[in-house]
């Protein structure tokens, strides 16, 4: 490498060897580039190679499923019924469950339902009575899986004190409390039992990027979620649910989307980046019992690679100007004034 040759003879002078200071950084610069070629590799490997687990087998029949009724959660309930699994769907629109279930049958008629009606937004009287009636529809069950799919936001971008309270409340009931109690309902019989997966759908604002400005409740509620249910070895409560029911046979697992074509997402229109809810659950199922933080869809982890080498300076203006812009169109259609 002729370049090379003459960056080390420029640095240690002719004939001489290179500097221990030049060395240095030769070595971290070729341990960084490495580095995140082998993670880039990895992430290529675990979409595109590596077989998903026979769920039924490693678990057992039953999957529970929260915010079954839109978006993730009923593409998720419905490709688990075509895995030959029978369901426990969690929601608060009899209707809508209703639906779900009727399909799950349509797609795998050995399939059996239950549905519990849940508002997981309720007050603290209802997230003791929903988690309650959960614990019940599944007593007897070998349920061997549980996806707290459900998740809340903001109906718009905003800074944090202009969020209404009943708002940002309902975020954090959804996001962190219902989540937490309807693991406490499931936990207990998996690790009895010595066998099971807890899988939370995480967010990509509170891990892929370091701040996700106008939408701040809702980026901490997943950070919650990603730390409750964490790789090992991190720090803060990471040595909590990964550690602590891995003895006893739980994977606990959390997911982490970016952008998915739901009624959730901020972000509308046509985009290679922004799969199916369908698309997405297929590369979901394929990760659950592996790492215990994984980004599922494989487009997504292209983007989390690229966004990793962006200063976190860059990331953070990049996020503020798309938040405003988005708070600003909204209150400009509401007729509001804008706040820079």
């Amino acid at each position: 490498m002729p370049q090379l040759e003459e960056i080390v003879s420029t640095a240690g002078g002719a004939g001489s060897p290179p500097p221990l200071w030049f060395l240095v950084f030769l070595a971290l610069g070729l341990h960084a580039v490495v580095v995140s070629a082998a993670t880039f590799l990895a992430r290529l490997y675990r979409a595109f190679l590596r077989r998903g687990k026979d769920l039924g087998l490693r678990y057992s029949a039953w999957a529970v499923v929260t915010g079954a009724t839109d978006g993730i959660g009923r593409a998720l309930a419905l490709e688990l019924a075509r895995r030959g699994l029978h369901l426990v769907l969690v929601g608060r629109n009899p209707a809508k469950l209703s639906r779900v279930s009727k399909e799950a049958k349509d797609a795998a008629p050995s399939c059996m339902v239950k549905s519990v009606v849940f508002d997981l937004a309720g007050d603290a009287t209802e997230l003791s009575l929903g988690a309650a009636r959960v614990a019940v529809a599944v007593k007897g069950l070998d349920v061997g899986l549980l996806v707290n799919n459900a998740g809340a936001t903001y109906p718009c971008a905003a800074y944090f004190h202009e969020v209404e309270t009943p708002v940002w409340e309902a975020v954090v009931r959804v996001n962190v409390e219902a989540a937490t109690r309807i693991s406490r309902a499931v936990v207990p019989a998996m690790a009895g039992k010595g066998r099971g997966a807890i899988v939370n759908v995480g967010s990509g604002s509170s891990v892929v990027v370091p701040a996700f400005p106008l939408y701040a409740v809702y980026a901490a509620s997943k950070a919650y979620i990603d730390q409750l249910l964490p790789p090992s070895g991190t720090s803060g409560v990471s040595r909590s649910l990964s550690v602590e029911y891995k003895q006893y046979g739980v994977d606990v697992q959390c997911q982490i989307p970016l952008y998915v074509a739901t009624k959730m997402s901020p972000v509308k229109g046509h985009s290679p980046f922004i799969p199916s809810p369908e698309e997405y659950v297929k590369a979901a199922i394929r990760c659950i019992g592996y790492e215990p933080r994984c980004v599922p869809y494989w487009r997504h982890s292209v983007q989390w690679f690229l966004a990793s080498l962006a200063p976190d300076s860059a990331l953070n203006l990049w996020r503020v100007r798309v938040g405003v812009r988005k708070r600003n169109e909204m209150r400009a259609l509401l007729g509001e004034k804008e706040l820079s």
